[in-house]
């Protein structure tokens, strides 16, 4: 993975029964289309959406999830990932209906609920920005094993985030599937969403 300073990055998932720590391609390339029941990744959160709303992972039973971490400065990965969700959905007509992208911050100070809503309404009202305080996002990354560092001083807001990149895909009771990379195309997104959806029917 591609760190925003260049570096490569490996996300790190401290629950899942997998292989300790797992570098960005060998969890791509290793993951069936069904993970395996050992590994956790993902788990409850309770996040603020961009009405004030509480949010917890349960109000999105029933629908498949694209969990995705990132902020609103990113100058590449989380703009190109949210649009080629959803290019995704679009390719899935109907059964678009059936997928949530959600989209949560590493940046709280700047990412206050109501940026992050304007920022993925700008992209698309279909995606689901979601913020909190410190505490509660740093939660929810520990569940996903979402990984981010803070570069810069931060006091002029010109600090970046290198974060992990990864796409989570969560099943409709919130169990996780497996992970796509952040970038992937729409169509990419969709074909694995489409055949995933067409096992469980």
């Amino acid at each position: 993975m591609e760190g925003l300073n260049g570096r490569r990055r490996a996300s790190v998932f401290p629950r899942a029964i997998f292989f300790g720590f797992v570098t960005a391609a060998s969890f791509a390339a290793a993951l069936p289309v069904f993970a395996a029941s050992p590994v956790t990744v993902g788990g409850p959160f309770s996040l603020v959406a961009p009405d004030g709303n509480t949010v917890t992972d349960s109000d999105f039973r029933g629908k498949w999830m694209l969990v995705f971490f990132g902020y609103t400065y990113c100058p590449d990965i989380c703009p190109t990932t949210l649009s080629e969700m959803a290019i995704a959905l679009d390719r899935l007509g109907e059964e678009g209906k059936a997928v949530q992208p959600i989209f949560i911050t590493v940046d709280p100070k700047r990412d206050t609920p109501d940026v992050i809503g304007q920022y993925t309404r700008a992209i698309d009202p279909r995606i689901m920005g979601l913020s909190g305080s410190p505490q509660q996002l740093t939660a929810a990354a520990r569940e996903y094993g979402a990984y981010s560092e803070r570069h810069g001083s931060g006091h002029h807001g010109d600090h970046l985030i290198d974060h992990s990149t990864y796409i989570y895909v969560m099943d409709p009771q919130g169990k996780f599937v497996r992970g796509l990379e952040g970038g992937a195309s729409g169509d990419e997104i969709a074909d694995t969403l489409r055949r995933l959806i067409a096992q469980t029917k």
